[in-house]
């Protein structure tokens, strides 16, 4: 069975600038990664080829067994959930509207399609499974941070997806809601084990339990990657935000102080 991720040799320029260079990444089924790095070390046009919205300037980058490059990206994308918390929208849909744009892949609802009602039961389960039971019909305007948060999962959810994107899922949150995004995140991995994941975050405070895999990056290159443990040590965090931390671990939850 392919990995569900398979980067080689991964180069990615801009106006004469490599923004990656090198970088290997293989995430197998069950797994959830973390990438962490400082600004501009390249998590975001990482995170970008890991979608299949971009092309590799040079190596290879497999998802979901198949390669940029000779595949439909449109029709590969249906199986990747993204969640990113700068999602925008036209209208101020309801939560349950919200949900079942993960269904057709847009934005905002599309006009003059109808949800089977399979679909419609299924964006209100997971609605609720993210606890937005009371939430369910609320407009988009009227939702905390937090909630639009715990939203863009179930609607991530929705098609089932292979594998599970999440930017910089905290941004923007309060720490209670941080807790309760993240107590979500480690719910739906023990609900989904299959399902495959990659985080990004400037923040170790802001990684769920459930993370298993980590790679630091730093100025478009690979510092350290490997399993958690291995990867989200004092000496490597250090070395690639070339500053002086100490990293704990309490109840599976990182933290990051000065040394």
């Amino acid at each position: 069975m392919p990995s569900v991720l398979d980067l080689r040799g991964v180069r990615v320029s801009r106006q004469a600038r490599d923004l990656l260079e090198g970088v290997d990444l293989r995430v197998e089924a069950g797994e959830h990664w973390a990438l962490i790095g400082p600004n501009g070390a390249g998590k975001t046009t990482l995170l970008t080829l890991c979608g299949a919205l971009g092309h590799p300037s040079g190596g290879t980058v497999e998802v979901l067994g198949e390669r940029l490059g000779r595949v439909e990206l449109r029709e590969l994308r249906t199986h990747i959930g993204h969640v990113d918390p700068r999602h925008r929208m036209l209208g101020d849909n309801t939560v349950a509207e919200v949900v079942l744009t993960g269904v057709t892949g847009t934005s905002d609802p599309v006009p003059r399609w109808e949800p089977t009602p399979d679909e419609a039961d299924r964006a209100v389960a997971l609605a609720e499974s993210v606890g937005l039971r009371a939430r369910v019909q609320a407009r988009w305007s009227t939702l905390s941070q937090g909630e639009r948060g715990r939203a863009l999962i179930a609607r991530a959810l929705i098609a089932d997806p292979a594998l599970l994107l999440l930017d910089e899922p905290a941004t923007g949150l309060d720490v209670a809601a941080r807790e309760h995004l993240l107590e979500t995140v480690d719910a739906l991995r023990i609900a989904h084990p299959a399902i495959a994941s990659v985080t990004v975050t400037h923040h170790l405070e802001d990684l769920p339990a459930s993370t298993t895999h980590a790679m630091l990056l730093r100025a478009g290159r690979v510092y350290a990657t490997g399993t958690s443990d291995d990867v989200l040590t004092s000496d490597l965090v250090s070395g690639a935000f070339d500053f002086p931390l100490a990293i704990t671990r309490d109840a599976g939850r990182w933290q990051a102080r000065r040394a």
